[in-house]
């Protein structure tokens, strides 16, 4: 079972990931491109019409709101961002001319809707300076000029935006002050709770209905997740027939003794062999009492099993929702952001106090239309007037489920399931080629079976060995792409990892001692050498085993060519080679458990030489550790095959692995996120960003309870890595960067917290009968999807 929310990843930014697969976002053309196609084929849906397979959306189709992935290549393809990236995840800031850069032995030209001068100055301080093409129009023929630009900013930075993009938190100059001084109506209830008096800025019948909401929604979330349990696996006759306990037990919030008694995290206790059962509302009580009134993603949402607690309060609202979700001045009014300044019709700079590498990707940020998601009315930059009133969103809310753009395709209607897109005539690269693109929802099963039959002419299944044979089976030439299916495959961005903390698997009490890293690097040492055949085994050629905890489609990641690169965990604990050229798979296991056994030496275990097995651990470690692996209970996993066969080889020398597999994936996650870290050892993957910030994951204020992320499970804290991290995101030269990220990258292997398994691919299967493949944008990667350019695709 797995709890959707529960995700260890590193979350691209709404409008970053727009960005990553807008169709409108940015264009390319290659100097090479090979001629279309003579040939031609009938389908169902005609030749002006292109079907997609996608799994199912979530509804929210807005540029400002879209979450899913699903949601957000839905809205992309109505939309246009400011600046894009290329093939390689580099912003394109010359977006009007165009630039040419070279990917894979080819010549790209990419071109945008503006060009963006970056300017460092004296004091720290950095000018993004804007200049929009002149010639750009929305869908319903609007032009678009700066006002539109600076609108959509200060929508992604009003106090009560509460979509996923993080605009709001560059370094604007004046951004802290525009945010702070106003409080959206239900944040400031939340925070005075339901025993509040004070009434000097909501009446009470305003605080009693929506508390009464507050709660009514809680029982909402509670059964969602009873249901999702229900529905993966839970069942109610192990729990005496009732289903909240079910619930309860299996989310980590009760458990129950051998007399059937469930005991709550508060101590409330419930007896269930005597009938005695908790309501929802119970559930929801120890929810609120572990969380107390927090919303957020860190608080109460931290347990969601799909709907975000916020959507269910706002149904439970109504009409009055709009009441609620508006700002309310709690100090003195700041009616503009200071740093974003409008220089013309078609430009503006904005002005930040200090650099960030990062920074510049915000800015891949969709430019809808005022007139349509604001009020032209309600715009005039000399009175600090940005189209809608502060702290009031709704207008903007109110086009979630219809968006409209400057984007290649117009939406038309979401219906049974299925998204309808028209031409746009106004496109600036161009009308597109297909006149109509459906998004139509289907079932991950049905998907590549669909293209085969030609229910579908594009679908993107999920890629395994077991995926790649049955396309080559629909193939007449027993390839990936053949005379029925083009595959097109590119790296996810991401990858899969095993992780050790150094708060539980330590000798004595120093993490970072050597004694303690000797600890770690012997499980590390064995997890590393059974990588290749189980992940060749699992994915096939859909991954490969990665020697860096950094996704390999990052430009910092190490290469084999470069100066110092190394296999993972492949040298001993005297620092020599474990393995030599020409060695078996069994000569490199055993090479690999006698260098084990060295590194459980030096740190400190006592080994009998007659029975070849340790019998004793230092003080702090254990003969015995446990790791987690969210297979679902059933083995299912890319890394469980790894476990298995280091079970059996630390067996062997007395040292016991113990495999934790649980049907309930919230095993690992609360067991991760508890203060101080529950887990010994895990398996899970990243998702990454195109800038390879490590700050999220390895500073050492971002350990469990430190009051930052929290996203540091490895309890890694070292003051030279700290270092290098701000050094690296604090500079915009690249080879700076990568030289300092390889440093960091050997520290992080050095505390053996982390060790690499595999980057594993992502694929895109066409239709050979239906689509010219010649018309499908080449070199598709992590950062540039089919969509960049699906107003170039055409049927046959």
């Amino acid at each position: 079972m797995k709890k959707k929310k529960r995700l260890i990843s590193l979350l691209v930014t709404a409008a970053l990931a727009a960005s990553l697969t807008a169709c409108g976002g940015g264009t390319s053309s290659s100097s090479s491109s090979s001629s279309s196609s003579e040939s031609s084929s009938a389908s169902s849906k005609g030749k002006d019409t292109l079907v997609v397979a996608y799994d199912f959306f979530n509804q929210k189709f807005s540029p400002f709101y879209a979450k899913t992935t699903m949601d957000q290549d839905a809205q992309s393809m109505t939309q246009v961002s400011l600046i894009n990236v290329d093939r390689e995840g580099n912003p394109v800031l010359k977006g009007i001319e165009g630039e040419k850069r070279s990917y894979n032995g080819k010549e790209y030209t990419y071109n945008g809707i503006a060009d963006m001068e970056v300017v460092e100055n004296s004091d720290g301080s950095v000018d993004y300076n804007i200049t929009l093409r002149k010639d750009i129009k929305f869908s319903d023929g609007e032009p678009m000029t700066i006002d539109d630009v600076i609108f959509n900013m200060y929508v992604l930075s009003d106090p009560t935006y509460d979509g996923s993009a993080t605009f709001y938190s560059l370094p604007i100059e004046g951004m802290e002050e525009y945010r702070s001084s106003m409080v959206a109506l239900s944040d400031l209830i939340l925070k005075a709770t339901p025993e509040n008096t004070d009434f000097s800025k909501w009446t009470k019948e305003q605080q009693d209905k929506y508390w009464m909401a507050f709660n009514a929604a809680g029982e909402k979330f509670v059964n969602e997740i009873i249901d999702y349990c229900k529905s993966n696996g839970g069942d109610v006759k192990e729990y005496y027939n009732n289903d909240v306990a079910m619930g309860m037990a299996l989310w980590g919030f009760g458990e129950i003794n051998d007399k059937g008694v469930l005991t709550a995290p508060s101590g409330a206790t419930f007896d269930l062999a005597a009938g005695k059962f908790p309501t929802a509302a119970d559930y929801w009580n120890e929810i609120v009492k572990k969380y107390g009134y927090d919303i957020s993603d860190n608080g109460i949402n931290h347990e969601t099993a799909g709907t975000n607690i916020s959507e269910f309060i706002e149904q439970e609202l109504g009409n009055d929702a709009g009441i609620f979700s508006a700002g309310v001045n709690v100090g003195e009014a700041v009616p503009s952001i200071k740093g974003i300044k409008k220089t013309g019709d078609y430009s503006a700079t904005v002005h930040c106090t200090k650099f960030e590498a990062s920074s510049i990707y915000q800015f891949a940020m969709p430019v809808a239309p005022l007139h349509y998601y604001g009020d032209k009315n309600l715009y005039n930059y000399d009175k600090n007037q940005f189209g809608f009133t502060k702290g009031d969103l709704s207008k903007v809310k109110s086009k979630t489920s219809k968006p409209m753009g400057a984007g290649p395709y117009k939406f038309v209607s979401y219906e049974n399931g299925v998204i309808t897109y028209e031409a746009n005539d106004s496109y600036y690269d161009g009308k597109p080629k297909t006149k109509y693109v459906l998004f139509q929802e289907v079932q991950e099963g049905d998907k590549l079976a669909g293209v085969a039959s030609g229910s579908f002419d594009v679908a993107q299944p999920s890629f395994s060995a077991s995926v790649a044979e049955s396309i080559k089976k629909y193939n007449s030439n027993g390839e990936t792409t053949g005379n029925v299916i083009t595959t097109n495959t590119s790296d996810y961005l991401g990858y899969g990892y095993i992780g050790i903390t150094a708060e539980n698997v330590k000798v004595g009490t120093q993490r970072d001692s050597k004694e303690s890293k000797d600890l770690r690097k012997a499980f590390a040492t064995l997890f590393a050498v059974y990588r290749d055949t189980v992940v060749k085994s699992y994915y096939a050629d859909a991954a490969s085993v990665i020697q860096y905890p950094i996704s390999n489609t990052s430009w910092a990641a190490p290469r084999p060519a470069d100066e110092g690169y190394q296999i993972a965990y492949s040298v001993d604990v005297d620092g020599n080679p474990i393995y030599k050229d020409g060695m078996s798979e069994q000569e490199r296991y055993d090479a690999a458990l006698k260098a084990a056994i060295g590194y459980f030496k030096a740190a400190g275990y006592t080994f009998d030489e007659a029975s070849g097995k340790f019998t004793a651990a230092p003080d702090g470690a254990k003969l015995s550790y446990e790791i987690i692996i969210p297979a679902g209970g059933e083995g299912n996993h890319p890394s469980y095959g790894i476990l298995t066969a280091v079970k059996d080889a630390l067996n062997k020398i007395g040292i016991t692995l113990e495999i934790n597999d649980p049907s309930d994936s919230n095993v690992l996650w609360n067991k991760l996120d508890a203060v101080p870290i529950q887990a010994e050892m895990w398996c899970a993957a990243w998702q990454a960003t195109p800038d390879p910030d490590m700050y999220q994951v390895y500073h050492s204020s971002n350990i469990n309870g430190a009051g930052g992320t929290e996203s540091n499970h490895y309890y890694i804290t070292d003051s030279t890595l700290d270092k290098l991290i701000m050094d690296a995101r604090s500079s915009s030269d690249q080879s700076f960067r990568k030289a300092t990220y390889k440093q960091a990258l050997d520290i992080i292997l050095d505390w053996a917290v982390e060790i690499p398994i595999y980057q594993r691919q992502n694929a895109t299967v066409f239709s050979t009968e239906r689509v010219n493949v010649n018309t499908i944008t080449p070199d598709i990667t992590p950062f540039w999807s089919w969509l960049n350019e699906v107003d170039k695709v055409e049927k046959n």
